[in-house]
């Protein structure tokens, strides 16, 4: 340790101490559990949209057709649209990851999980999804999800996180958001380049597609290793 770490712990009180101990161990026992799978599709979406509604029927597709061609599906491991996916991939006999968080209301873990770690803080759940995953999945969703979105919309627009593929599934949910971004790119709010960050689609097939060309990375390898965000900015 650094004589300037040593005097920066001085000046740091008990509690300061405890919760940066509580934020470790977070996202320790998140990157341990992340090195026992390959990286998946990680999808995301509403946990309050019921099971017949139809895009938690679209969810299961999706996690059905994953699981056939091989592919982990990665979700928040709660209900809703993450309980469609993991279903879908689970009665393929496909592996699903519930990366799952304590909150007050509605978060538990779906009973289709094959491996499931529960986070006490929002942020580092956001770091495992994100480094769980070679293709991103948006389904419509409340703020959680538009949290979600839009971390991974800046980290990707700034080179702060490797370049995935992001799908935005359901054209007439997302077309309002659409419309928003383009009257930024209208005011220069964002560039040209920033519009092709994702796509909004309907087909689920894109989703297949774009993950069957990535392949099948090894457990040993993750597109994090070895990713200088420095060198992107040049």
């Amino acid at each position: 340790m650094l004589p300037q770490d040593v005097e920066t712990l001085k000046k740091l009180s008990i509690a300061d101490l405890e919760r940066a101990q509580a934020y470790a161990k977070d996202l320790t026992h998140g990157l341990e559990i992340l090195r026992t799978f390959p990286q998946g599709v990680t999808i995301f979406g509403s946990a309050r949209l019921p099971q017949d509604d139809k895009y938690c029927k679209l969810a299961r597709k999706l996690g059905g057709l994953l699981a056939q061609n091989g592919h982990a599906v990665v979700t928040g491991g709660g209900p809703g649209i993450m309980e469609a996916a993991s279903l879908g991939s689970y009665e393929i006999g496909g592996r699903t990851i519930g990366l799952n968080i304590t909150l007050k209301h509605e978060q538990f873990p779906n009973p289709y999980l094959t491996d499931c770690l529960t986070f006490r803080y929002f942020f580092a759940r956001k770091v495992m999804l994100a480094m769980a995953s070679k293709v991103f999945v948006f389904f419509p969703g409340g703020y959680g999800t538009m949290d979600e979105l839009s971390e991974i919309l800046c980290l990707t627009q700034e080179s702060k996180m490797p370049k995935m593929p992001i799908f935005l599934i359901g054209k007439t949910y997302w077309r309002n958001l659409d419309k928003m971004l383009k009257k930024m790119l209208e005011m220069k709010l964002v560039n040209k380049s920033d519009m092709g960050i994702f796509t909004i689609t309907d087909d689920i097939n894109e989703v297949v597609k774009a993950a069957n060309k990535i392949g099948h990375p090894k457990i040993s390898e993750n597109y994090y290793d070895g990713f200088d965000e420095i060198s992107e900015l040049n």
